[in-house]
């Protein structure tokens, strides 16, 4: 255990209640102590930033010692090595009694099958703030159908177009409504010289590696979101189909008239906001809360505001559309071999159910008020951002957003009622929780092959033939045994939906 004064002090109070409860109850000391003394959890997370992190030093991690019960020892990973640790974590078995999971990998659900990681469907109902998680997005992160994670709370209609309204008002122009009116604009944040200062020196959209932009570019053309249902009722993955290639076509049309960052198969994700806010490049399509981080730095650098704008989507051949998110980024999972007993496990889960209480909200996404913040989010003193920055990689947001309410601009404003109206647009993933042998096997390769062809026409380097070739290639490595299998599980789904309001329906009678 760690030596710091106020567990000293824990300690000192704990064994008094000890004593009280053994002289007055005669109850058996072990249990007393386990109850009484503040239970050890080690956790493992990214981090998106350089520098110091919270450790037992910080007055934040303090408190949620404190307020917990719990004495925390933090491990901190570079979110750009993130994966490559979780992986040689699980192989190590030498796990963290809590880490954080950023998807259903294959070798998350390859773990899960081996025993390492407690399920916990059969305890959520025992804690206030837990048994409120959303059924649907519970059933999303599921694992041949049972719990092995929290999730971590996201807005299912996340998804946005952030702009540079200085650049259309430069211009003349009005934000897009249609596909044509989105190019339009983004050949003359191109070629029109939108910041103005007599240079062709812009472009219109930029372009990371970060695979959003694609997703949410190609269902304004009518594609499915990851999987979609063809007309005999089978799922086919969205690549196959004709509006993902029509997608393609545009992408390849604004790569070639130069509307977009050549650099895009390679451009990092980290600086993605710096084009916009350094007048690189005038549009972003990703989450709608972009617009606001991006507002914040163009006002931090070059004290201006009012500059930038955010929507929704543009209408294409099947309306207006977006694709739903999961509902969730990363999980928290609780291993076996960190967490040895059913007692532990449910002091673990005590643990991140007081995590979502409003008061740890507030704390680990704000800090202290008075030292990391007044009455708004803002940093009272940014040298001490340190001692907190990060620790919202551990909250869930179960069963809401119970955060310090942030200061109310005119830009996260409108985020929030473009995040709000979106949920009537949203296209889901109907393949979302269903579970291939194959891809557990071939997962990264079959995506790469996608990925890397997609980049390769896009970049004109191959034609409509050679598109055509890659997809065999990618049936051939594996995909069409990954089709078989997850319409397998699909209809597995379907009879046992069925079978349950059947049942449900005899019982009502």
């Amino acid at each position: 255990m760690k030596r710091r004064f106020h567990h000293h002090k824990r300690l000192a109070a704990g064994l008094l209640i000890l004593a009280i409860l053994v002289i007055g109850t005669g109850c058996s000391t072990s249990a007393a102590v386990e109850q009484a003394s503040p239970y050890q959890i080690s956790i493992m997370l990214p981090t998106y930033v350089s520098g110091p992190h919270p450790d037992d030093t910080s007055p934040v991690v303090q408190e949620l010692e404190r307020y917990t019960n719990t004495d925390i020892e933090l491990q901190w990973v570079p979110f750009s090595v993130y994966q490559d640790k979780t992986k040689i974590t699980l192989s190590s078995l030498k796990l963290p009694s809590i880490m954080l999971v950023l998807g259903k990998s294959p070798e998350f659900i390859s773990a899960v099958r081996k025993d390492v990681f407690w399920e916990l469907g059969l305890y959520l109902d025992d804690y206030p703030n837990l048994s409120q998680a959303n059924k649907t997005v519970l059933d999303y992160t599921s694992v041949d159908g049972k719990i092995y994670a929290v999730y971590r709370a996201r807005d299912l209609g996340r998804y946005g177009v952030t702009i540079r309204k200085d650049w259309l008002d430069n211009l003349g122009l009005s934000l897009p409504r249609t596909i044509d009116e989105f190019f339009e604009v983004l050949r003359a944040f191109t070629y029109d010289d939108p910041d103005q200062d007599g240079r062709q020196d812009t472009y219109g959209l930029v372009v990371t590696t970060y695979p959003s932009t694609f997703e949410i570019i190609q269902s304004w053309f009518g594609a499915p979101n990851g999987w979609g249902i063809d007309e005999d009722g089978h799922l086919v993955p969205a690549h196959l189909t004709e509006e993902y290639r029509e997608a393609l076509r545009f992408l390849r049309k604004l790569y070639e008239e130069g509307l977009i960052n050549p650099d895009f198969a390679v451009r990092d994700p980290n600086f993605w906001r710096d084009a916009l806010v350094h007048g690189e490049a005038g549009v972003i399509v990703d989450v709608a809360d972009q617009a606001q981080r991006v507002a914040h730095s163009i006002e931090k650098t070059y004290n201006l505001t009012d500059v930038i704008d955010v929507f929704a989507s543009v209408e294409g051949p099947a309306g207006v559309r977006l694709p739903s998110t999961s509902g969730y980024e990363g999980m928290l999972a609780i291993s076996r071999s960190a967490v040895k007993t059913e007692n532990e496990l449910r002091r673990v889960l005590d643990f991140l159910d007081k995590v979502n209480d409003e008061e740890m909200q507030v704390l680990l996404y704000n800090g202290i008020k008075g030292r990391h913040y007044n009455k708004t989010p803002e940093f009272a003193n940014a040298d001490l951002a340190y001692e907190k920055v990060s620790l919202n990689q551990l909250l869930m947001f179960i069963p809401e957003t119970r955060t310090l309410p942030p200061a109310e601009t005119p830009i996260r404003k409108k985020v929030n009622e473009v995040i709000k109206a979106n949920e009537a647009i949203l296209v889901d993933n109907p393949a979302e929780s269903l579970i291939s042998e194959t891809y557990m096997k071939k997962g990264p390769a079959l995506d790469t092959l996608v990925s890397d062809a997609r980049t390769k026409y896009i970049l004109g380097q191959i034609d409509e033939e050679g598109w055509e070739q890659e997809i065999e290639r990618w049936l051939r490595s594996g995909g069409s045994d990954y089709i078989a299998e997850i319409n397998k599980a699909y209809q597995e789904t379907l009879i046992s939906q069925k079978s349950t309001i059947t049942d449900q329906s005899k019982q009502s009678h």
